[in-house]
C-alpha cells in the first residue's frame, strides 16, 4: 500500500461523525517503504464508527490491495523447515579404504584421523558435490573428493569416539543415506545427522515375518526415549517398541532387514542412535523449567 492510500484510510476514519451505524473493523496490516510488510496495533474496540458508505468501500479497497501486495512479498513467502536427512536409508556403502593419521603434538591424543573411502552402488552419488553431506551409519559426513562411485570423507577423534564409525575396517558395510533436497518426502521422521550415543544390542528375536531386537543405551539418554517414539537406529527411522531400564526394543520387517545393515547385526554388536529432537527439546525445556522453580 502506498503512502497516500495509507494516509487517505487514516483521514477518511478520522473525518467521518460519529452515529451512523457501527461497523466492526478488520485487523489490517500496513505496508512500510519499499512493500516490505509490517503490523500495525489494532484499536479497541475494534469499531469503526459512522463510515459512510463510499469511505468504508475505499477501506475495504485499500485493504484488499495491501492484502495481495503482502502476499506477494517474497519475504512473506517462508520455506517450510527440512530435515537435513529422513530416516529412510537408501542403501548399504562398503569400505574401501581407510587412511589412518596421528599427531606428535603434545595434543596428539586429541588429534586422531581418519580419511575413510566408502564404495557406493553404481549411480547413487552421481551429481554429488564436494561439501555435501552424506549419513554413514547415521553420521554426517562432508564429501571431501569423489573419484566414480568412491567418496572420500575425514574423520576427527570425536566421530571415531561417539560413533560405530571407528569400529568399521576396510570391507564392513554401513548405512547410507544422501541428505533431502527440498521438496523430498519425509518418509522417516527428522534426523539431523549428529549420533548422541552408541547402544548395544543385547538380544534379537526372529519370528516368522519380522525380527525384533533390544538395544542397551546409556541411562543419561532413556529420558527421551519413549514407547511409540521415533528414533534413529544406524541412520534408520524406526519406532520405539518397549522401554524397560535402560533399554529398548525396535521390530523391524523383512525390507528393513534386506536393505540395511541392521539385517546382519547381532548381540554384542554396536549401533548409532540418534533420539528424536522435538523429543529432547520438550523434555530438557520441562526440566529447566521445573529446575527454575525449585520443582524438580
Amino acid at each position: 500500500m502506498s503512502h497516500t492510500v495509507r494516509q487517505s484510510c487514516i483521514a477518511a476514519i478520522a473525518s467521518q461523525p460519529t452515529g451512523r451505524g457501527v461497523q466492526r473493523a478488520k485487523g489490517m496490516q500496513l505496508c512500510t517503504s519499499h512493500r516490505t510488510p509490517a503490523r500495525v496495533a489494532m484499536l479497541k474496540p475494534a469499531y469503526i464508527c459512522g463510515l459512510s458508505g463510499s469511505s468504508a468501500q475505499r477501506l475495504r479497497n485499500a485493504s484488499r490491495e495491501q492484502a495481495r501486495n503482502v502476499r506477494g512479498h517474497p519475504l512473506r513467502r517462508a520455506a517450510s523447515p527440512q530435515a537435513l536427512f529422513t530416516g529412510i536409508v537408501q542403501g548399504m556403502a562398503e569400505v574401501t579404504k581407510i587412511e589412518k593419521k596421528k599427531g606428535t603434538s603434545a595434543w596428539s591424543e586429541f588429534d586422531e584421523f581418519q580419511t575413510m573411502t566408502i564404495k557406493f552402488p553404481p549411480g547413487k552419488v552421481d551429481g554429488v558435490s564436494i561439501g555435501a553431506s552424506i549419513a554413514i551409519n547415521g553420521t554426517c559426513l562432508t564429501v571431501t573428493e569423489q573419484v566414480g562411485d568412491e567418496c572420500f570423507f575425514d574423520l576427527i577423534v570425536e566421530t571415531l569416539r561417539a560413533t560405530n564409525l571407528g569400529e568399521l575396517e576396510v570391507g564392513s558395510i554401513a548405512n547410507y543415506e544422501r541428505s533431502a533436497r527440498m521438496g523430498d518426502e519425509i518418509g522417516g521422521h527428522h534426523v539431523s545427522g549428529h549420533v548422541d550415543c552408541k547402544a548395544t544390542i543385547t538380544s534379537v528375536e526372529d519370528t516368522e515375518f519380522n525380527r525384533r531386537i533390544v538395544f542397551t543405551v546409556p541411562e543419561r539418554m532413556m529420558k527421551y526415549i519413549l514407547p511409540k517414539g521415533f528414533i534413529a537406529v544406524d541412520g534408520c527411522s524406526l519406532t520405539i517398541g518397549e522401554v524397560e531400564g535402560n533399554t529398548f526394543s525396535v521390530y523391524l520387517i523383512p525390507e528393513t532387514l534386506r536393505v540395511t545393515v541392521l539385517g546382519s547385526k547381532g548381540e554384542g554388536d554396536s549401533v548409532n542412535i540418534e533420539v528424536e529432537r522435538q523429543t529432547q527439546a520438550i523434555v530438557d525445556t520441562v526440566e529447566r523449567y521445573l529446575s527454575e522453580k525449585n520443582i524438580l
